[in-house]
Parts: C-alpha cells; sequence; structure tokens
C-alpha cells in the first residue's frame, strides 16, 4: 500500500543543483580551494554555484536573503555542514544502491516533464554530466537516510505539549463551528400582513429585544412576546453545534459575545436573539477525502514517461466520456484498490505519502489531476466526495503528536546537523568570489 508511511524527509528543492545556464555562466575566472572538510575540498565553483541555489530557497520560505560576500559565505556553511553529514554517513556504514539513484533520476525527469535522455541532454548543453547528475543524486538519498537513521529519534513530544495543542486547537474551533445556545423570541408576521401590521409587529419585536438587553429574565421575555416554538422551553434553542443553526442566526451572531442580544428578520418574522452559551465544539473533527486513483508502476518495459503518457490518455477519454474511471483502475491499475474501481474510501489527513496527498488536498470533489509521480509510481488521482467527520481522542492526540514532531524536526536536525559538522575537521583557505 501507498499510505500508512512514516514521513520522508528528503527535500528535493535540494536537488536543484542541475543550475541554470546562467547560474553556471556566473562561475568566471580560475577555481580555487576554499575550505576542506576531513581531507574533502570544497572549491570556489561549488560555492559559486550553491548560492543562487541558497538565495531562491530562502526567498521560498520568506527568510531573509544575505547578499553579495555573506550569502557566499551562507553557501559555504551549507556546503560544510553537507560534506560534514556525508562524511558521517560514510563512517556510518550508509549506502544507496544504484537502482534508487535510477529512481530519484526518473523522479527529477518527470518533476520537469522530461524523459530521463531529455533530462541527461539537458545536464550536458548546461556544461554539467550525467555522472556528476547521479553522484549528485547518490549524495542527497545518502543525507535522506542518514537523516532518517539519526532525527527522528531525537524528537521528543511530551503529553503536555500534546495537552496544549488540543487545547488550542479546541479554542481555534470556537471561531469556525463552536457549540452555541441560542435564546430565541419569534415575533411572527402572518403571510398577508399589512405594512402597518408589518411596522407594529416590529415595534413589538424591538421592545423584546430592549428587555433582553437589560437583562430582563428571558423566559419570562419569551413567554410574553414570543410565537416561536421555544417560548414554553424557556426561549432556549439547546446547545448544538453552529452547523446546525439556520445560517442567517449564525451569521447574525458571530462577532457577538455570552449575553449579547440581537434582531433579525427572515420570511417568518422577526427574531430577537440571545446568545446564551458559546464554547469550543465537544467534538472534534477533520477533513476526509474520498478519493480513487489508478496507479502504473514503472519497470520492465514500462517507463515513467511511458506511464504518464498513459495514464494522460487515460484522463482524456474520462473527460470526453469515452471511458469509466471505475473500468479502467479494474483492467489497469496495479494497486490493491484496483479491483474496487480505484476506490480507496474515506481517508484522514496524513494516511497518504505527501506527493500524492498535497496533489489531492488540490482537488475539488469530481477533479481529476495530471498524472502524479510518488515514490511508489506514477497516479491519476480524483476526488468523489469531503466531508467533516468526527475523530476520536486517542485519533486526537496522536494528529497532535504527529504535527508537533513535523514542528520539531527542521530544529531538531539543525541540533544534530551543528554537531556532527562540530566533530568534523574544518580548514578555512581562500574566501569565495
Amino acid at each position: 500500500m501507498f499510505f500508512s508511511k512514516p514521513r520522508s524527509y528528503l527535500v528535493w528543492a535540494l536537488m536543484a543543483w542541475t543550475v541554470s545556464v546562467a547560474a553556471q555562466s556566473a562561475v568566471n575566472g580560475r577555481d580555487f580551494i576554499v575550505a576542506v572538510v576531513d581531507s574533502v575540498p570544497i572549491t570556489n565553483h561549488d560555492v559559486a554555484l550553491r548560492a543562487p541555489q541558497l538565495r531562491d530557497q530562502l526567498k521560498q520560505q520568506g527568510r531573509p536573503v544575505p547578499q553579495g560576500d555573506a550569502l557566499l559565505k551562507a553557501a559555504l556553511e551549507r556546503l560544510i555542514v553537507e560534506k560534514a553529514l556525508l562524511q558521517h554517513a560514510k563512517e556510518a556504514g550508509v549506502t544507496v544502491e544504484d537502482e534508487a539513484v535510477t529512481q530519484a533520476e526518473q523522479r527529477l525527469a518527470a518533476q520537469s516533464q522530461l524523459s530521463v535522455d531529455a533530462l541527461h541532454k539537458k545536464v550536458k548543453a548546461e556544461g554539467s554530466s550525467v555522472a556528476r547528475l547521479r553522484q549528485n543524486l547518490l549524495e542527497q538519498l545518502t543525507l535522506q537516510r542518514l537523516t532518517e537513521r539519526n532525527v527522528p529519534s531525537r524528537i521528543r513530544v511530551s503529553d503536555v505539549e500534546i495537552d496544549q495543542a488540543i487545547r488550542e486547537r479546541q479554542n481555534a474551533s470556537v471561531g469556525t463551528n463552536p457549540d452555541i445556545e441560542l435564546g430565541h423570541v419569534l415575533v411572527a408576521i402572518p403571510e398577508k400582513a399589512s405594512d402597518a401590521e408589518v411596522a407594529a409587529l416590529q415595534t413589538k419585536a424591538q421592545t423584546a429585544l430592549a428587555h433582553v438587553k437589560r437583562g430582563d429574565d428571558l423566559a419570562r421575555v419569551a413567554k410574553e412576546f414570543s410565537d416561536g416554538a421555544e417560548r414554553d422551553k424557556g426561549g432556549l434553542m439547546g446547545l448544538r453545534a453552529a452547523s446546525r443553526y439556520p445560517t442567517l442566526f449564525v451569521d447574525a451572531i458571530k462577532n457577538m459575545n455570552v449575553g449579547d442580544a440581537t434582531l433579525v428578520r427572515s420570511g417568518a418574522g422577526f427574531h430577537v436573539l440571545k446568545v446564551v452559551t458559546k464554547r469550543a465544539s465537544s467534538v472534534i473533527t477533520v477533513t476526509q477525502t474520498h478519493p480513487r486513483h489508478i496507479l502504473l508502476r514503472p519497470g520492465g518495459q514500462l517507463s515513467q514517461t511511458t506511464a504518464r503518457a498513459q495514464l494522460a490518455e487515460y484522463k482524456r477519454q474520462i473527460e470526453t466520456g469515452k471511458a469509466d474511471f471505475a473500468k479502467l483502475a479494474r483492467e489497469h491499475s496495479q494497486d490493491g484498490s484496483g479491483p474496487e474501481g480505484g476506490d480507496l474510501g474515506w481517508v484522514s489527513p496524513g494516511m497518504f505519502v505527501p506527493e500524492f496527498e498535497e496533489v489531492m488536498n488540490q482537488l475539488q470533489p469530481g477533479q481529476m489531476a495530471d498524472p502524479t509521480i510518488s515514490r511508489f509510481g506514477v497516479h491519476l488521482i480524483q476526488v468523489l466526495e469531503r466531508r467533516e467527520a468526527p475523530i476520536s481522542e486517542r485519533e486526537l492526540r496522536d494528529m497532535a503528536r504527529n504535527n508537533l514532531r513535523e514542528k520539531k524536526f527542521d530544529e531538531t536536525y539543525q541540533l544534530w546537523a551543528q554537531e556532527v559538522r562540530g566533530r568534523a575537521y574544518v580548514e578555512y583557505r581562500d574566501a569565495p568570489q
């Protein structure tokens, strides 16, 4: 199955070493060594190639971008840490198979919407080589495996942190779908009431509102003025989720506090509304998605490029009404869901690998995505439905724990990487230019 997985920590943006011609041409003059890490040299050329990548990465993250010599120095420090980690991986016996490098090469080509051969031609045209491409992919995969071996076990999430995260989520739900109870006084308008009668009824409703606002007993006010079903219930509509109240009522009181009251009109008449209770919902929900997919796994005679083209053709046939999604899935999908027409059932956030889930989350019900590459193959994804579904306390705590681990990962990684860098021998030579 391609879901129920641990997070993959490989950031494919690091593979942007396949730099543009402009970045390549920026490297002028003779090359020289700027630093040595455990006998491994870092050249001025290496720094000049890494600097624009670092600049783009910081921009995408919305972080300050150093300029001039400061950017070169930051790029050098990134390279020093990377070389130290690679040396540590070698000492720890971390290895990557040729097949894994080939698969990474195929993914990189697909992300660039190129065949592998076209990617190779592009690399050569930009002054690099296929050997350098594969070496860089090998290094990034090595760093991924080293990171997955060392970082997750260092992340600690306490029960106190989980409790706090759940409280924050519940407090946030007050502004989205809280549990509320409204006091309600209805002054009904007869179907064929004259303008004069409507005006008189409005005056009656405004009088009821004034009583409620000055703190009079709601049950007494309802008994005296209301024509609604709550008249004999103390004027109370009952505690329920905001989504179970009329939209007119929810919109009218969304910015009001407990004890506040207002007057609104509907086709039935004038409504005096008082916020009696407003609190975080006792039922926590998550957005669940009901997707289906067709999976083709490249291998043997089926290349990744051919798989993408085949699924693109399936999509065209489905959109034009010439083929049925479920029938194609049963006939061609290489996932266990194939016999079910590709149906994956209702799924909660975090069940799929990130590259699948990110695409799925962008689709509206009924939409299909273009063929999507994941570590399991090539997918044609369609979203059928979405819903808000309650989750158990255990599921909520698991979700909170996973979210906290995600947030702590980068910080933990940085601390660990600096520890490894601190144990490495680093000799600075000439400053990068």
